[in-house]
């Protein structure tokens, strides 16, 4: 027949019925037994382990060994005897790419060491706690492999490879304590290039520098304190070029980090201003404000003397129509609530007041408006006060509006209390005034000593006496009216 392959050696000619030679199986050609311990055997034998792997001959019936390799001429020669082929051959093309692809697929595939952290390449089985009892199979991941997210989780799920007490799961499932949950290999995650450190260009001038530094009052690892000038913005605006915010890059001092801003101060309002380091403190300070456990006091110098010495405005803002937010007003119906209290320190006749400020609430120029709506603007604040909030003399035309102290709790612990010198305006008016500045700081509430002194505990025990000696004055009055009737 055309096209048949050559008998190879080893291979009688009758089809591998028997030896070539007529000589029995395990004799060599000189008729010697072979010894298959040392592998006595020709290049061109077979291994007696690849006989089990002959195929058939072209009409079915098993083939001599090593006639395997010649399968596809046989087809071929059955094809040119007339009869269909059973399978379409390979083109000329693929043979080559189906040879090159099978000593690949025969590599095997060497495990990245980059795997997820804290996953094994391995599968691994885990049995479920009791504290994880009836959670879903996600949340469990999420506790003990966080790693794994849960794209694969689902996609373990789809393909059968996630399995809870041999049974196929799914994300969704609730599982229970005593369960063996199978995790599958981890997905290897490719090596991420590190980035580069970005270097922040400081677009400063040395004199911008060194003013905003010189501003700075308290500085430690979480928190800086500036005494902000009057005059100069807190943040940027309409034709506001000249602000903190745009200095802040001056004070990084040995910080990678550029400070933040965590509250504001009017533009023409001088004093303590409270910057974070880190995003940490940001997020504490932001929480101490809101929730008003910090404290600020201010100082002021208002028109007029309050009738009460120590009192409590509040009265409800509002941005005022027509102003663009410019300007707020008192707002019964519609307006936030305000609250400020505010404690005479000391009066210059009845021309002027200098007085302690405590915003309980943080409504925009809250305290400007709530002194103007009792009729005690602040000095120099023409925005609320009109012409009317200007002294005559030597004092200034300036606004007299100073944040005197800051105290908020600090997120390493303890607590961050800085005071403010006043501005050299402020100043030279109180003293102008006759003002002892000695006078100014008084005590917060929470700071006062409100121990009972000896003296105390004496008037009160006063007190008790007259109380009971009267009760019994009384007592004896009523059994004497008792015995008249």
């Amino acid at each position: 027949m055309k096209g048949r392959p050559p008998a190879r050696p080893g291979a009688g000619a009758t089809g591998g019925k028997g030896p070539r030679d007529g000589k029995p199986a395990g004799h060599s050609a000189s008729g010697k037994p072979s010894d298959k311990r040392f592998g006595d055997k020709k290049p061109g034998d077979k291994k007696p382990a690849d006989r089990k792997f002959d195929r058939k001959s072209a009409d079915g019936k098993p083939g001599a060994p090593g006639r395997a390799r010649g399968g596809a001429k046989a087809a071929s020669a059955r094809k040119g005897e007339g009869g269909k082929p059973p399978f379409k051959p390979r083109t000329k093309a693929a043979a080559p790419a189906a040879a090159k692809a099978a000593p690949a697929a025969a590599k095997p595939v060497a495990a990245k060491s980059s795997a997820a952290k804290g996953v094994s390449l391995d599968v691994r089985q885990f049995r479920v706690a009791a504290d994880d009892d009836g959670i879903r199979l996600d949340r469990w991941f999420q506790r003990h492999l966080p790693d794994v997210g849960f794209n694969i989780v689902s996609r373990w799920s789809r393909t059968g490879q996630l399995r809870v007490d041999g049974a196929r799961a799914a994300p969704g499932d609730r599982i229970v304590e005593g369960q063996t949950i199978r995790v599958p290999p981890a997905e290897a995650r490719p090596d991420m290039p590190e980035k580069a450190k970005r270097v922040r260009v400081i677009d400063l001038t040395p004199d911008e520098i060194a003013y905003a530094q010189e501003m700075v009052i308290h500085r430690d690892a979480q928190a800086i304190v500036i005494n902000k000038p009057p005059g100069l913005a807190t943040q940027g605006g309409t034709k506001t070029d000249e602000h903190v915010d745009k200095l802040l890059d001056a004070l990084l001092f040995d910080s990678e980090s550029r400070p933040k801003l965590v509250h504001r101060l009017d533009k023409d309002t001088s004093g303590a201003l409270l910057l974070a380091r880190t995003s940490r403190s940001a997020a504490h300070f932001a929480k101490t404000f809101s929730s008003r456990t910090a404290r600020k006091v201010y100082w002021a110098l208002v028109i007029g003397v309050p009738s009460i010495n120590d009192g409590m405005i509040e009265l409800p803002l509002a941005k005022q129509p027509g102003t663009g937010g410019e300007k707020m007003h008192v707002d019964e119906e519609e307006g936030m609530p305000a609250r400020t209290r505010y404690r005479v320190i000391e009066r210059a006749g009845n021309r002027a007041a200098w007085v302690e400020l405590q915003p309980y609430t943080g409504r925009t120029h809250q305290l400007r408006v709530h002194l103007a709506a009792i009729g005690h603007p602040i000095v120099g604040d023409g925005k609320y006060g009109g012409k009317d909030s200007f002294l005559t003399g030597s004092i200034s035309r300036k606004m007299h509006l100073h944040a005197r102290r800051i105290r908020v709790d600090h997120p390493d612990g303890g607590r961050v209390d800085v005071m403010a010198d006043l501005p050299t305006h402020f100043a030279n008016s109180l003293e102008d005034l006759g003002f002892d500045l000695s006078l100014g700081d008084m005590p917060l509430d929470d700071e006062i000593d409100r121990t009972p002194t000896r003296e105390d505990e004496k008037k009160f025990a006063r007190q008790h006496a007259k109380q009971v000696r009267k009760d019994r004055k009384g007592e004896r009055r009523s059994r004497g009216g008792g015995r008249g009737e």
